[in-house]
């Protein structure tokens, strides 16, 4: 080892050290006390102390993501250099060797130190969780300049003379460089955090870039005043600046909970969204949240950053305990499943003065760090207002299309059900005219001898076939004004309730009877089921939807002259079908790809395409089942209604055979 060795004297940003050179005068150990006070002395071991349980505390708690890591290894590496210090402290100044050593160790906290900063503020401002390669350069410089000073007696380019007076200490070429270097690290990691919390409109967050600012600030300007030597600064100036720095950060570590949420750099991007977030900590903690969810529920309910979920809520009013309860049971639901929570909530809002009611639908997400660990949540709020009032115009205007379907389709009733009548109105008319005529010949036979009992008991059973007609007719009528009062209520006024899907067919062979004679076609009713087939929903839906399809098979079935209509009633392991099929013309390719989707005809001028496509809507809403199309085997097509079984129940009948 050569004659001049190195003590620590004075330390500038990232590496500035003055060496003791006294050409073989040793100075005191008293001198060499006095370097570093008593003070001094303690505020390190206090600090070491402090840092070593922060860093052990942190690791057993887990969650650790990249920027912790980040902050521990900066905290590590002042915990090394105040180490060294207090080494050099309690280390006889006789013992040249050994204060060089110290001393070269003090330079893995200064210039390492400024580094970690740098990649501390870009982490935490863009939000990495894996650093980049190429942010490893930042690196470089502290590495060379560690290997500079334990090398320095063989090259004299970090300092030429170092003294135990700071007067005396010359230095060499490199350590201006690397000062410089030291310097424009701290510059930057001021520059990044001020520049990202003056452009952040939330607090918690400018709070937490002008802490960071401030601790990096600290060093920056002690470093600056011992390079210009400005004050009489002593060894323990630096470290203690770097002290205050980590300080200050885990003070915003605890206190602002600054390494718990997202970076800046995505604040402004997220307090631009329409929609509402809020990121909770896994303790309960209000970490953040943007500036839509501020003006809608921050300022209603007195949610506020930095504050405990459970202490936010002030009003105490029905709609604000259904939401804020809402909102929790949510949060613990996730965190026991450990998976997303929607639900919807509509809340109250005072917009020109009035209560105005808004619908979101609202998300909880469980947010995982490393090893699936907890983090916390976040509740996104998505104002789904407007889609529901859309909705609800859609469902409107789908009833509006299902009344004109239904007008429609009783008007062209109409005839055929004036047809219908008018055949049991002339028999029961021909049946009065008949019974008149009997007993005005009963009358005019009394008193008469040669009119016997036996002739008075043919007349009385002329008179009863005669009643017996007309009860018939009378039947038949009523059951057809049953029929067309079903069909002619309001579709929205619709009842739910049980009936038999024979009383549904039985309708709609009364209704079209006129319309299947007059286009010269037969109805059959095939039930393939032992049982009378019982649903749940509204008959005259059912009924209407059917007749729309034997109504579409009429017109089909026309073109060929006429033809046999079948209903067939069937079921599967899973279904209950109703098929209506025809051997008509069939349905054109391009129809059948938009059938069910959207309103489409094959009649061209002569259809609307509502029939089927409400029909379609009908069955989804009012029984839970489905359509669908396929082509006849012999030729025309099949349409079918599917409802499943958990929907149908069976009761016994006995078997009527086929209806016409």
């Amino acid at each position: 080892m050569r004659k001049i060795l190195a003590l620590t004297a004075e330390r500038k940003s990232g590496g500035d050290l003055g060496f003791q050179s006294n050409k073989g005068a040793y100075c005191s150990r008293r001198e060499r006390n006095a370097v570093i006070s008593d003070v001094a002395l303690t505020i390190f071991i206090i600090a070491i102390a402090a840092i070593l349980s922060f860093i052990i505390v942190s690791l057993r708690r887990g969650n650790a993501r990249l920027i912790h890591k980040l902050y521990f290894i900066l905290a590590a590496g002042l915990m090394i250099w105040l180490a060294a210090l207090i080494g050099i402290r309690l280390t006889d100044p006789n013992h040249m060797d050994m204060m060089f050593i110290w001393d070269s160790i003090t330079y893995l906290g200064g210039p390492f130190g400024t580094a970690w900063m740098v990649l501390i503020s870009l982490v935490f401002v863009k939000g990495l969780d894996h650093l980049p390669g190429r942010y490893l350069l930042f690196l470089i410089p502290p590495v060379i300049v560690n290997v500079l000073v334990w090398t320095n007696p063989f090259h004299h380019l970090i300092y030429q003379v170092f003294d135990i007076d700071s007067s005396k200490i010359v230095f060499g070429p490199l350590m201006f460089v690397s000062g410089a270097v030291s310097y424009c690290y701290l510059v930057s990691a001021v520059a990044i955090m001020i520049r990202f919390a003056v452009k952040s409109s939330s607090k918690l967050y400018i709070r937490q870039g002008f802490l960071f600012a401030i601790g990096a600030l600290i060093p920056l300007v002690v470093n600056m005043m011992a390079t210009f030597k400005i004050g009489s600064l002593g060894i323990e100036a630096t470290p203690l600046a770097f002290t205050a720095t980590i300080t200050l950060h885990g003070f915003a570590i605890f206190y602002f909970h600054m390494l718990d949420i997202k970076p800046l750099a995505m604040q402004r991007v997220l307090d631009r969204l329409s929609d509402c977030y809020l990121v909770i900590s896994d303790t309960g903690l209000v970490v953040n949240f943007n500036r839509q969810f501020q003006e809608v529920f921050g300022k209603k309910y007195g949610i506020q950053e930095n504050t405990f979920l459970q202490d936010s809520v002030q009003v105490e009013d029905a709609d604000t305990k259904s939401t804020f309860y809402n909102l929790t049971s949510s949060i613990e639901t996730c965190r026991e499943i450990m998976a997303n929570i929607s639900y919807e909530q509509s809340v109250f809002l005072r917009q020109d003065e009035e209560l105005v009611k808004k619908y979101f639908m609202v998300e909880i997400t469980p947010l995982l760090v490393e090893e699936n660990k907890l983090g916390g949540f976040l509740a996104f709020f998505k104002d789904v207002t407007k889609v529901k009032e859309s909705m609800q115009r859609l469902q409107d205007s789908q009833t509006k299309l299902m009344e004109q379907e239904r007008l429609a389709s009783l008007g062209q009733m109409v005839g055929g059900i004036a047809h219908n009548l008018k055949t049991p109105i002339m028999s029961v008319s021909g049946s009065m005219i008949a019974v008149e005529n009997l007993v005005e010949e009963c009358q005019r036979s009394l008193g008469d001898p040669e009119v016997t009992p036996e002739d008075y008991r043919e007349i009385y059973q002329e008179i009863d076939e005669w009643v017996n007609k007309v009860r018939e007719a009378c039947s038949y009528m009523s059951e057809i004004i049953t029929a067309v009062k079903g069909q002619a209520v309001n579709m929205s006024r619709s009842e739910t309730e049980a009936f038999a899907v024979s009383d549904a067919m039985k309708r709609v062979a009364l209704l079209l009877r006129h319309e299947l004679v007059g286009s010269g076609c037969k109805l059959e009713i095939k039930n393939s089921i032992s049982q009378d087939v019982i649903l749940q929903g509204d008959i005259n839906s059912m009924v209407q939807v059917v007749n729309n399809l034997v109504t579409n098979a009429v017109d089909a079935e026309k073109g060929m002259g006429g033809g046999v209509i079948s209903i067939l009633l069937e079921k599967t392991g899973e279904e209950f079908l109703i098929k209506v099929k025809d051997t008509g013309t069939g349905v054109p390719e391009d129809v059948k790809k938009k059938l069910f989707k959207q309103m489409i005809t094959s009649k061209g001028a002569m259809g609307n395409g509502l029939g089927i496509y409400i029909s379609n809507s009908v069955i989804k809403a009012k029984f839970n089942g489905r359509m669908w199309m396929e082509d006849n085997p012999e030729g025309g097509a099949i349409f079918g209604i599917a409802i499943p079984l958990q929907y149908v129940s069976f009761a016994e009948f006995q078997k009527r055979g086929d209806a016409e």
